[in-house]
């Protein structure tokens, strides 16, 4: 069976230095799990270290994140479970889960819930931890706040919004379209489309002059001064990537007065093990049904040897969750 490798950073999306190598089957160690990976996610970090752009990235390697598959190797307890998983290390610096094994500790084995299917599992990984270590950091909403979400539509904003909601949080997704909210949330969204309206002036006329006790800021720099504005007094605002990358205007005065937060998150520091204490903890919620995987079509699921057909539509944005089918 194949894996993906990178040897050398890519230099254009177009042209993505990906290599299939054939695997064997490794030997679990003390402490160890080897995991057949049925299927793996597909995420925009996965293209990002292909590209290049993550400083710690080790090379060679196999590529990918996010699992769901069966343990073949390992403690007699742990055979034939069925387990999804994810982490910030995985395919950067080291092996990940483009590939047909993946070595994990015992301690990051979870299996996942069973109304969930395989290629569903694969899919939650990465938008789903980033989304709940992001309200976490902020102090998690209590019934009654309000979350204003931007880009409300992507997968970490869609997790954002089924996670808060689920608490009992009220809110509101800012996009640039007039498109309604396309994913599951427990209580109704309000959206508010970014290239119609003044973003700010519109949170503060939904919530009564309150605004946001959370932004999710899932744009970065370009969405940071309405961002700002949009915040209630004592409000958090959660960053987790910034394509722009450039300086924004920053008021000292109104970030003491009005009690403000700011809140970075990066993935890429919670390894595999960490990511599944947080899975296990959103288990429950997967299980009551208050969070959905995203549908997976198999329009979407793409063979290992199409994989850079997959990275290339993840990188341009693609609005389904695009999976590979490993094994």
């Amino acid at each position: 069976m194949k894996a993906i490798k990178v040897t050398q950073r890519s230099i254009d999306i177009e042209v993505l230095a990906l290599e299939l190598e054939d695997q064997e089957q490794p030997i679990a160690r003390q402490g160890e799990c080897v995991v057949e990976v049925e299927f793996a996610g597909v995420n925009p970090s996965d293209v990002k270290a292909v590209l290049g752009l993550f400083p710690r990235a080790i090379w060679p390697r196999y590529t990918g994140r996010d699992f769901s598959g069966e343990v073949v190797d390992g403690p007699a307890e742990f055979i034939g479970k069925k387990v999804w998983g994810t982490g910030g290390e995985l395919g950067i610096r080291r092996n990940g889960t483009h590939a047909p094994y993946l070595v994990v500790p015992v301690k990051a084995i979870s299996e996942k819930p069973l109304h969930i299917t395989m290629p569903e599992a694969a899919g939650i990984g990465v938008p789903f931890i980033t989304a709940y270590e992001g309200l976490r950091k902020a102090g998690l909403p209590k019934p009654g706040d309000w979350l204003l979400v931007f880009g409300c539509n992507g997968k970490v904003g869609q997790a954002a919004a089924q996670i808060a909601t689920s608490f009992g949080a009220k809110m509101i997704g800012v996009e640039q379209s007039g498109q309604p909210y396309k994913g599951h949330s427990n209580n109704p969204v309000i959206m508010i489309n970014s290239s119609e309206s003044n973003v700010a002036e519109k949170v503060m006329e939904i919530t009564d002059g309150h605004g946001a006790n959370i932004v999710y800021n899932t744009v970065g720099s370009a969405c940071f001064t309405e961002a700002t504005r949009s915040m209630a007094h004592g409000g958090t605002q959660i960053f987790i990537s910034d394509n722009a990358q450039k300086e924004v205007p920053f008021n000292i005065f109104n970030f003491y007065r009005q009690q403000h937060s700011f809140v970075g998150v990066d993935t890429q520091e919670l390894d595999v093990a960490d990511c599944v204490e947080i899975l296990n903890e959103l288990k429950p919620l997967f299980s009551n049904g208050n969070l959905r995987a995203f549908p997976v079509t198999e329009d979407y699921i793409f063979p290992i040897d199409r994989a850079v057909e997959a990275y290339q539509q993840t990188y341009k944005g693609s609005k389904e969750k695009i999976i590979l089918k490993i094994s």
